[in-house]
């Protein structure tokens, strides 16, 4: 199975005593040049007196887009320590058991701007850059990654159960397709208050790192989009909409009691 998050635009920054960044140590080491060049132009852009706009942050921002031009020296980290916030706080890896944390490690897939894709062992350095940025001399990162990542991530899902947990920004990197689409669930989390259901971000975030979590932990790993939806069906209240045509995804929807609020992890 194949889990596919979306990293966290907060990230927790490594203490000075942990290693720098080693292109080479990265899965999918076939990204490295590409991985190169983001980090080249994210270094440029983030010395520009324009740099909080093109990265579109503020200025309470600016020690992070400062520590973007220098991401080859800085102290690094897995990215399952790195990237936090409501999804990862939710998903509590460090407190996973001994067999879900090994599942953890071969089945989750975190979509970044700047690494194309890494494993949560794969050690990077916090930074700043989102999916939905267009960065000089590289473009719209979205559609950079786009053809750089249907080899591997096709050859990642194989032909098992593709659980796609991203926000629609990150699935833009990535979008399956042909067979893999037919074993593809994107999962939607839904708001119902008084009968009405809505499209949510604050909740979206902490029921899929939830749902990421009772994955983890599950006995049985589903191999189906059905057995998916019996696994997720154990905790909350959901339904399994097939694809609309060929060539598209299955979408779970989740639908959670609008009475509870988390905060968003913006």
């Amino acid at each position: 199975m194949l889990v596919l998050l979306p990293p966290s635009e907060g990230k927790t920054r490594p203490g000075r005593r942990r290693g720098t960044l080693v292109l080479d140590t990265l899965s999918w080491p076939e990204l490295n040049e590409a991985r190169s060049r983001v980090l080249a132009a994210l270094a440029e852009t983030s010395g520009r007196h324009d740099a909080l706009n093109v990265l579109g942050v503020g200025a309470s921002l600016a020690s992070d887009v400062e520590a973007n031009r220098s991401l080859h020296v800085a102290p690094t980290a897995p990215a399952g320590e790195v990237y936090s916030g409501v999804l990862y706080d939710a998903l509590a890896l460090a407190d996973l058991s001994p067999a879900a944390r090994r599942r953890a490690n071969r089945w989750l897939v975190v979509t970044s701007a700047l690494w194309g894709v890494v494993r949560p062992t794969d050690r990077i350095p916090a930074y700043r850059l989102s999916m939905g940025t267009t960065l000089p001399g590289i473009g719209t990162l979205a559609g950079y990654w786009r053809p750089l990542l249907d080899a591997p991530l096709t050859a990642a899902a194989g032909r098992g159960l593709v659980v796609d947990l991203r926000s629609s920004t990150y699935q833009a990197a990535w979008t399956p397709s042909g067979p893999v689409a037919a074993r593809t669930v994107a999962v939607r989390v839904l708001r119902e208050v008084a009968g009405r259901r809505t499209v949510v971000s604050h909740m979206a975030k902490h029921t899929r790192g939830q749902v990421c979590r009772l994955l983890l932990e599950s006995e049985r790993e589903p191999r189906t989009a059905e057995a998916l939806a019996l696994v997720v069906g154990q905790r909350w209240r959901c339904e399994l909409v097939p694809p609309i045509a060929p060539g598209r995804t299955w979408t779970l929807d989740v639908v959670i009691d609008g009475a509870t609020e988390v905060a968003d992890d913006s």
